[in-house]
């Protein structure tokens, strides 16, 4: 559950009691509004003592001070003016959100001396308090007397800047990026006895009520469509697999969609390749691609984006019952192509090769970009920093990075080439699903590349960046949402009309 933040912008505030916090760059000697909560000059005193230099997201927190009408006043340091970039508002206002505890209402001054403040750059500083807010404690039948949104307490936040009109029209849009990121992290965070294919499904229905268009493919349906590498993976599990199909059409009728695919592997056991206990709890958020391409959907539905987008999750539970399939079975994709199964804890692929196939054939997109928890490979390669970038396409490869250079939701991208995709090449089939321990991340990214063709295509492996990656200060979840950020800011900057 979310802290609640009632967020409004002004020109101006007067101070009445709460808690006020102040920004403040490194080479500035004030703080803005320092002239109204601080009339002693007890932060400059505080500071000195303190040896408060304002380095980037650091914090001066000053209780009851003297002479103010605020019962509380924290400074948060920006660090240098010049080396501002945009993702640091968003965690300027994660820091100011981590402060925000057991009061009724604050008031921010973001309008620091010597740094350029205007309406977009306010409203990120509210959109990473939004984030930061966020904590997934639904399951939790005791809870802190601290915690504001286990108690249902909203708390008013006023920000006060120059540009308040303009702050408020960019926070309406940013407002609903922090609940498609958030909607991401729930759905990756959910237990797996709760949260299953069908349920998922359920989920991604809903987003109807936001004016996206959802149909919900049965086992039935998929059969027929002879989606057997999908069924494959699924049919070691009681529950049912499904292939959730959302549109969204916010372009001219003309106009090709763009199309996003996610891995939703509810849990992966591994299947019959079975996975080692220690950390299979973790294996809960195998769905993390099918749960951004949801939250992604929910962004450009809430705010009325301009463009015509498809997002594709298929939906399944890998389990080792006596019906599972098993290492050297061949199955039969929706392409045609044969597959054999080397290993049956190289699902996601298998899953992914059925959806890529099923849009590119019905949709014919502008281009397609697949999400997924697909490798351990790209977190030996890349750690949790970056996702792993694979494309056929340079000019798409491109544009990826810069709204990851933008959001701070980085990807690198990684080589293909014809000695890699040779590692996949079946005695017995089309291709094997695996080529071995060696370039896993990189094989893995071919084998889907044999199922887009000519359509220009990026597979994002964010098995290091979705779940368990670094708390930082926008996100303190298991669950990061990640992938959001990054695909609305590419529909945004390059594909809205």
């Amino acid at each position: 559950m979310s802290a609640k933040f009632d967020i409004s912008f002004s020109k101006s505030a007067q101070i009445r009691g709460g808690l006020t916090i102040l920004l403040k760059a490194s080479e500035s000697d004030l703080a803005a509004g320092a002239e109204i909560a601080d009339p002693a000059g007890i932060i400059a005193k505080a500071a000195k003592i303190a040896k408060f230099t304002a380095k980037s997201m650091s914090a001066l927190d000053l209780v009851a001070p003297e002479g103010s009408h605020a019962d509380r006043i924290v400074v948060v340091g920006l660090g240098k003016a010049a080396e501002l970039a945009a993702h640091d508002w968003l965690k300027a206002g994660g820091t100011a959100a981590s402060k925000v505890k057991g009061v009724d209402k604050a008031t921010i001054f973001v309008d620091a001396p010597g740094v350029t403040v205007d309406g977009k750059t306010a409203a990120d500083f509210a959109l990473g308090m939004l984030l930061r807010a966020y904590n997934f404690d639904n399951y939790k039948t005791k809870k802190g007397d601290d915690d504001d949104a286990a108690n249902g307490k909203t708390v008013k936040v006023t920000i006060v800047t120059n540009d308040a009109g303009g702050a408020k029209k960019a926070f309406a849009d940013s407002e609903v990026v922090a609940d498609g990121v958030n909607l991401a992290r729930d759905l990756v965070n959910e237990p797996p006895n709760v949260l299953g294919p069908v349920e998922f499904a359920a989920k991604a229905k809903e987003l109807e009520k936001l004016g996206v268009e959802v149909e919900i493919l049965t086992e039935r349906e998929m059969k027929r469509l002879g989606m057997g590498a999908l069924l494959g993976v699924a049919q070691g599990s009681a529950r049912p697999p499904r292939l959730a199909v959302m549109q969204w059409k916010g372009g001219k009728a003309k106009d090709k969609p763009v199309a996003f695919i996610g891995k939703g592997v509810v849990f992966d056991t591994g299947g019959i390749s079975i996975k080692p206990a220690a950390g299979m709890e973790d294996m809960k958020g195998d769905m993390g691609g099918a749960a951004a391409v949801t939250g992604l959907m929910h962004v450009l539905a809430a705010r009325k984006a301009a463009v015509n987008a498809v997002g594709i999750i298929g939906l399944v539970e890998n389990m080792p019952d006596g019906n599972a399939q098993r290492p050297g079975d061949i199955v039969t994709s929706m392409s045609g192509q044969t597959i054999e199964v080397i290993n049956t804890d190289a699902e996601g692929r298998l899953v992914l090769c059925d959806a890529l196939w099923y849009c590119n054939d019905r949709f014919k997109p502008k281009f397609m970009i697949n999400l997924a928890t697909l490798t351990g490979a790209i977190m030996v390669a890349l750690g949790n920093v970056h996702a792993g970038l694979f494309s056929n396409d340079d000019e798409l490869a491109g544009q990826l990075t810069a709204a990851g250079t933008s959001t701070s939701e980085r990807v690198w991208r990684m080589p293909l080439g014809k000695e890699y995709d040779k590692m996949i090449d079946s005695k017995f089939a089309d291709m094997k699903n695996t080529g071995g321990r060696y370039a896993g991340s990189i094989t893995a990214a071919h084998f889907l590349k044999r199922f887009v063709q000519e359509t220009p295509w990026a597979h994002l492996d964010i098995a290091g960046t979705a779940i368990g990656s670094p708390q930082d200060e926008i996100n303190q979840s298991w669950a990061s949402g990640f992938g959001v950020r990054l695909l609305d800011r590419l529909v945004r900057d390059k594909y809205e009309a």
